[in-house]
């Protein structure tokens, strides 16, 4: 499974790109206003840090004006994944775009009818929101199953399912069991996956027992 950081925070990115573990970046409107950043500098500069796919959303929701602000984004930087909603003109953007090449996320997928008909537009992914639909009484997690075995059941249709909405190391875990293909988590979600109690209270044990010996490796 890839791992994205969905966020804005550049400070956020780059450390998570040192562990080696990144994949990619997604963003939305929402994370961009609270970064105080200009928008179209903050991708430029994310897409410097990661190499894979970086997500910038469109802004608008009419298929002229979404479609001309996904062309500018994609020439931005060459891993730009033009990010588009789940809609009739979002999905017709989807189709013009990746037609030309460029990566698509569709967003704002909440069931799996919506998924196979953003993996028929040829969307290099799809985002089912998992925590929104838990939000609202939903199985999200169901719905990830329900897609990953519904493409899996369709070999010609190629998009990847990139897990949303994530609220807790236990929803990467069951969506990497699922098969899904991404996973993109706010920061405090992956720092929380390297951290198991039995782990701190190991090392602590390891450290006290090493200074017992009065050695240093390091002279």
């Amino acid at each position: 499974m890839k791992f994205f950081v969905d966020t804005a925070d550049i400070n956020d990115i780059k450390d998570l790109a040192a562990t080696g573990l990144l994949d990619g970046v997604t963003t939305n409107p929402s994370l961009v206003a609270k970064s105080g950043r200009n928008f179209v500098e903050l991708i430029k500069e994310i897409c410097t840090v990661v190499d894979g796919p970086v997500s910038a959303e469109v802004a608008s929701v009419d298929y002229e004006t979404m479609l001309e602000e996904g062309k500018y984004l994609a020439t931005l930087a060459p891993n730009v994944a033009v990010k588009v909603p789940l809609t009739e003109a979002g999905l017709k953007v989807c189709k013009y775009l990746s037609g030309k090449g460029t990566m698509v996320n569709v967003t704002l997928c909440f069931s799996s009818a919506q998924a196979l008909l953003a993996a028929k537009a040829g969307a290099t992914f799809v985002s089912p929101f998992v925590g929104r639909l838990d939000d609202i009484g939903q199985d999200g997690m169901g719905l990830i199953e329900e897609i990953c075995h519904m493409y899996q059941a369709q070999p010609d249709l190629k998009t990847q399912v990139l897990v949303a909405s994530v609220r807790h190391p236990r929803h990467v875990v069951d969506a990497a069991k699922m098969g899904a293909h991404v996973a993109t988590c706010p920061p405090a979600i992956i720092r929380q996956l390297f951290g198991h109690p039995l782990t701190d209270k190991g090392l602590a044990q390891f450290v006290a027992d090493w200074a017992k010996t009065g050695q240093k490796i390091l002279k």
